[in-house]
């Protein structure tokens, strides 16, 4: 098949950095130097669509906001593996306040909701997958980076039945939460996570 029987285009790109450049672009990326490239070619693929969709004049955007939105949405898609990323690693991305970064993720959520159903869903399914289920007759212990993924465990929460007892922060903790066995039970069943960590027991 070829590319344009398959519709992909290939292409490589080439940028020269500094040593210094180079050492701080991959604590950035969250990478080895070696393997920089790699790391970068995945974001390159989020900005060439940018460029393309452009050019083409299909995301003729005028406000600087539009701009970041989209160009986040790009990134959760080809470098962020399609899961949502917390507010850490986009001011680390963006050179935004954590307030800021966190608005720009709820906004993304929010304004590209049915492009990101999976990624949303996936990254949930993360979240609940890697709790501490542990200590039995205890609230259920999550490790959560990003306030706005609270938020939607807790909307889905109130879907399923707004009795339930919602996600809450551990105190004294920074990114630390807890639910009740119930309501993790619940989200388990409805977001398909394996039964053996429903947490009813």
């Amino acid at each position: 098949m070829t590319e344009k029987d398959s519709g992909l285009i290939e292409t490589t790109a080439r940028v020269r950095l500094a040593e210094g450049d180079r050492r701080a672009l991959a604590r950035i990326l969250g990478c080895t130097e070696d393997s920089l490239g790699e790391a970068l070619s995945q974001h390159a693929s989020a900005a060439l669509e940018e460029y393309v969709t452009m050019f083409l004049g299909e995301r003729a955007f005028t406000r600087g906001a539009d701009i970041q939105e989209y160009r986040l949405f790009l990134l959760i898609q080809h470098a962020f593996g399609s899961r949502i990323p917390g507010e850490v690693e986009v001011c680390r991305l963006f050179q935004t306040t954590s307030s800021r970064s966190r608005s720009l993720v709820r906004a993304v959520m929010s304004k590209y909701q049915y492009s990101l159903d999976g990624a949303i869903t996936d990254t949930l399914r993360d979240v609940l997958e890697s709790a501490d289920v542990s200590e039995a007759g205890r609230p259920v212990v999550l490790a959560i980076h990003s306030a706005n993924l609270v938020d939607e465990l807790n909307r889905t929460l109130s879907a399923i039945d707004p009795s339930l007892p919602s996600v809450t922060r551990r105190k004294g903790s920074v990114s630390t939460y807890e639910i009740k066995r119930s309501s993790y039970s619940r989200l388990c069943e409805l977001l398909g996570v394996g039964s053996g960590r429903a947490a009813g027991e």
